[in-house]
């Protein structure tokens, strides 16, 4: 037989988990655009010149040193994402067995906080990057 209010428990504890994607998504939202951008300014520059001067070989280092950073902070963020889905299936999951999941549930939120940490991190360090394009 269901027991409805164990559902009702179990559904509230996957919402927290839940509204963190929504989180996780509007940042990856913004780590695309900075992306698609450094890309299609690489483009300009890689085929709009036919000279090559300093100035911008050393822009063009720049957008692939951004690009790289842009890109593990995406990889790690989505890495979060997939590692609180899974989190979000193991409550779903703990539900039904009969062993204690809980240690299992830390260890995944853990794990997925800090792929996110370390997402943001090099999202930090590409906005860094960025600026110092910017000459006063």
């Amino acid at each position: 037989m269901v027991n409805f209010a164990e559902i009702g428990v179990v559904i509230q504890m996957a919402v927290a988990p839940a509204f963190l994607l929504t989180g996780i998504g509007a940042i990856l939202t913004v780590m695309g655009h900075r992306l698609a951008r450094i890309v299609d300014r690489f483009r300009v520059l890689k085929e709009g010149v036919s000279k090559k001067t300093l100035e911008i070989s050393n822009e063009l280092n720049s957008l692939l040193l951004r690009a790289k950073w842009t890109h593990w902070a995406i990889a790690l963020t989505t890495t979060s994402a997939l590692f609180i889905c899974l989190l979000i299936a193991m409550i779903f999951i703990a539900t039904e067995v009969s062993f204690n999941l809980d240690k299992y549930l830390s260890i995944l939120f853990i794990v997925a906080m800090s792929f996110l940490v370390l997402g943001l991190l090099c999202f930090l360090r590409e906005v860094s990057l960025s600026k110092g394009i910017i000459k006063l």
